[in-house]
């Protein structure tokens, strides 16, 4: 096993191992700081104040016969999670964390929330009493929440982690389910054992070059593998700190993001693509000249294809802020990899690689320079780390793609989970997949599209999501970038293009929002016409298609992840169903 360089003579099994050590050698060592507000209002916790909170929590959890069982993880953002998740640990139970069913939005977050509950066969419910009332709220909708046990972990006496007993834990066991971001109605429970985890964490410490003074931020929720793996349990690993703040806080003012990293000279942050263009579009001028960002040397970019255009702009809107381009981290990872899959080395900048479009459509990478009107850039993701590997497949025959063809990623090695939870068949597809010509194997099929160039992996979409018309494969989200500039009452990472089958011909779909200051009886009224057909002439112009149908849907409505990615599978059901919520003609 990889080390942390911080305790490089130290070999745990379990993550518990690694928070009992903790307490022993640095007990008032700061582990984790809350933004309550985004911005100044902090909350803390020593690593003796979560070993303490997760033996009670443990306690607790052991008394109700819960050990192997599943309990769902149900709180807001901050440190209650933390201290519930490690909870769960201490006692041998497995975490499913869950986002919280939003009130003023049950209609589209309550579905997923029961869902995954009755999937994982949860038997307790880990909240806290701020959530609880709101919990209550929802037994008449789903009266089979109440027959779970409820338990409000803050209100548990600190007393109760004296009747604390270690679980009989190994590697193997069973530590979470991390649900998979849910482009479908039936999210699936990605198990992770702890060997799962500690792997991972070893895997990023090695390629960030973190050590035990780094210091981190994060906003993703830790409902999100991101969230959870990189910004809680990744400095738990290297004994290191970390600063959380909530996603909403984030989203409502991007400048706090950016205001945390320069106030407290933070080292790693990170997010998708739509995080770095949000902070371009919405953080001011005289904003930015109060902003020192040189501390920031470790700007982690991932969870999609990334886009080089954010790149550019981001680093050219914040140089003058001391924001170096070369602290671009672009990854690629999954949550059936735990996290992280591929990275680079940290003093690298980021590698692009300019092919040609219509070759991509037939699946061929050949190079084209930068001025070719039929050219497309793509951003490096990096090698494969360490004892894991990365292959390039077919995806029907099976057989391994030569270096001049488009692929499913495969995956090998330790970090690759154990499968889905009670999905023996979807197990097997996705998980104990080999090569047809060789025998190789087991690796994961990611169900992601892309190739290596000179052992550099490019990811250029996903495979369900691809559209292919007359037989060329066409991106979704080269398509949706040519959208959202096609018309500027677009709001910029919310539009979706996907296909329909109409009269058996595959035909394209465009969803896109419309910012709020273009809604009709606002003082600026849209011509909703004229943005259709904006939307036509580019997207026929750039990518030499007819679209079928365009919907122009209100803000904030389009189906997106916990993490901000398009639901593009989602929009194309709500699509068909008539349930999109478009804006008025």
């Amino acid at each position: 096993m990889i080390t942390s360089i911080s305790e490089s003579s130290f070999e745990p099994s379990t993550l518990v191992e690694i928070l009992r050590r903790r307490v022993l050698h640095q007990p008032d060592r700061l582990a984790y700081t809350f933004l309550l507000d985004g911005e100044t209002g902090e909350a803390h916790l020593t690593y003796t104040d979560l070993d303490q909170k997760a033996r009670a929590i443990g306690a607790r959890l052991q008394s109700l016969g819960a050990s192997g069982e599943r309990a769902l993880l149900l709180y807001p953002p901050g440190l209650e999670f933390i201290t519930g998740f490690f909870g769960c640990l201490y006692a041998g139970v497995v975490a499913v964390p869950v986002y919280p069913p939003y009130p003023a939005r049950l209609d589209r977050t309550l579905p997923r929330f029961l869902a995954i509950a009755r999937d994982a066969q949860v038997v307790v419910v880990l909240t806290s009493s701020e959530l609880f009332p709101v919990a209550e709220s929802l037994f008449s909708l789903a009266p089979d929440l109440q027959a779970l046990h409820w338990l409000a972990t803050d209100t548990i006496a600190g007393n109760v982690a004296a009747e604390w007993r270690p679980p009989a834990l190994s590697g193997t066991s069973l530590a979470l389910f991390q649900y998979t971001s849910g482009s479908t109605a039936a999210p699936r429970g990605v198990m992770l054992t702890h060997s799962n985890l500690l792997h991972n964490s070893a895997l990023m410490q090695r390629c960030f070059e973190h050590s035990s003074e780094s210091k981190g931020i994060i906003w993703v929720p830790p409902y999100h593998d991101m969230g959870l793996i990189a910004g809680i349990l990744q400095p738990f690993y290297l004994y290191s700190s970390m600063i959380l703040m909530s996603p909403m806080a984030f989203l409502q003012r991007p400048l706090r993001w950016l205001q945390a990293i320069s106030r407290t000279r933070a080292t790693t942050s990170g997010g998708p693509n739509f995080a770095y263009d949000l902070c371009v579009r919405k953080i001011t001028p005289e904003q930015r000249a109060a902003l020192d960002l040189s501390s920031w040397d470790v700007a982690c970019i991932g969870a999609e294809p990334v886009r080089p255009e954010t790149l550019e702009r981001f680093a050219a809107t914040f140089a003058p802020c001391g924001f170096r381009r070369a602290a671009f981290y672009p990854c690629y990872g999954l949550a059936e990899a735990t996290l992280i899959a591929s990275g680079g080395l940290k003093a690298a900048p980021p590698i692009d690689f300019t092919v040609q479009s219509a070759a991509l459509e037939r699946n061929r990478v050949a190079a084209a320079p930068g001025e070719d009107a039929g050219a497309r850039t793509l951003v490096g993701c990096g090698q494969s780390l360490g004892d894991q590997k990365i292959v390039i497949v077919h995806p029907e025959t099976l057989t391994r793609c030569s270096s001049d063809e488009v692929g499913e990623i495969w995956i090998a090695g330790p970090s690759v989970a154990q499968g889905y939870w009670n999905q023996p068949e979807d197990t097997e597809r996705t998980f104990h997949a080999y090569l047809a010509d060789t025998g190789e194997g087991p690796f994961l099929r990611t169900g992601d599209l892309g190739f290596l160039r000179d052992g550099e992996l490019f990811v250029t979409g996903r495979l369900k999501d691809l559209i292919i018309i007359d037989g060329y494969n066409h991106y979704p989200q080269d398509i949706e970038l040519t959208v959202e500039q096609s018309y500027p009452a677009l709001r910029p990472g919310c539009c979706a293009a996907f296909s329909v089958d109409v009269a058996g011909q595959e035909r394209l779909v465009i969803v896109a929002e419309v910012e709020r200051r273009y809604l009709p009886r606002r003082v600026q009224s849209l011509d909703t016409k004229e943005v259709v057909q904006a939307i036509r002439r580019a997207v026929a112009e750039y990518h030499e298609l007819s679209v079928y149908a365009v919907s122009l849907l209100k803000p904030g409505t389009i189906p997106k992840t916990s993490s901000g990615k398009i639901q593009r599978h989602v929009c194309r059901t709500n699509f068909l169903a008539g349930s999109l919520d478009v804006i008025e003609k």
